[in-house]
């Protein structure tokens, strides 16, 4: 497989390639997690790896785990580990999540995410690749598989965070209930001012009691079609020269 090495920082550079690339979904989601230097994290059906290795930009953060189905994104996240040296900091798993139990121990996490495939199969276009239609179609992992998986990880009190579209709102918060990952923060995100949302982040927590806070929409974009001041803090100096790629 051929890679090309992305710049997110001065310090680390992540292996990307056809078959797993990113978007900004999973930037705003490494965002939005919040992470905290003491967490005991791991990153669902990682791909390309983007979500640790942008934590992973601070020097302080402690060692990450990543988990994916298909052995090729594995693979490359490896040659993403060994381009930073990275070996003790970020532990790779081939692993499907609906199997959970067969590659980790209960409540080892304090903070689950997973940017999740986003359609049903059957619906819309599915890609010919079989690495892209895994990763947007709810071929191998659906909501309920992933919201299961999350819950079996996590420390009581840990965190569950996922990005998804607006329409499958309702699914996601009664699946987090009925698997004890109360959603606690909700927030929606919108191109420009005045349009509607096209993607919403949650974060559930497990044990936690009913309060749901929705925090000020974000918006990628200002009146003049240029990074929003908050994207351009979020993409910190990976934004450099990347102003037009905000979707």
């Amino acid at each position: 497989m051929s890679y090309t090495f992305e710049r997110l920082s001065d310090d680390v550079r992540l292996a990307v390639s056809e078959e797993h690339t990113f978007g900004t979904d999973a930037v705003l989601l490494s965002y939005f997690a919040a992470v905290k230097r003491k967490d005991r994290c791991i990153d669902m059906g990682t791909g390309c790896g983007i979500i640790p290795m942008l934590w992973l930009r601070d020097k302080s953060q402690s060692p990450v785990h990543c988990l994916d189905i298909q052995e090729n994104a594995i693979n490359q996240v490896k040659e993403s580990i060994k381009e930073n040296g990275f070996e003790e900091r970020l532990i790779p798993h081939l692993c499907d999540l609906r199997n959970i139990k067969e590659e980790f121990t209960p409540e080892g996490f304090t903070l689950v995410t997973m940017n999740p495939p986003y359609k049903p199969v059957n619906t819309g276009i599915e890609s010919l690749s079989e690495s892209a239609r895994i990763a947007r179609h709810e071929v191998c992992c659906n909501i309920e598989d992933a919201v299961k998986a999350a819950n079996y990880l996590l420390t009581f009190g840990g965190r569950f965070c996922m990005c998804h579209r607006p329409e499958r709102l309702v699914d996601v918060i009664s699946i987090m209930r009925e698997y004890r990952l109360e959603p606690k923060r909700l927030r929606f995100v919108c191109d420009k001012a005045g349009e509607e949302p096209f993607l919403f982040l949650i974060e559930g927590k497990r044990g936690a009691k009913p309060f749901l806070r929705v925090e000020k929409e974000l918006l990628l974009k200002n009146e003049e079609s240029k990074f929003s001041k908050e994207m351009l803090e979020i993409y910190g100096s990976y934004a450099d020269g990347y102003e037009d790629k905000v979707r």
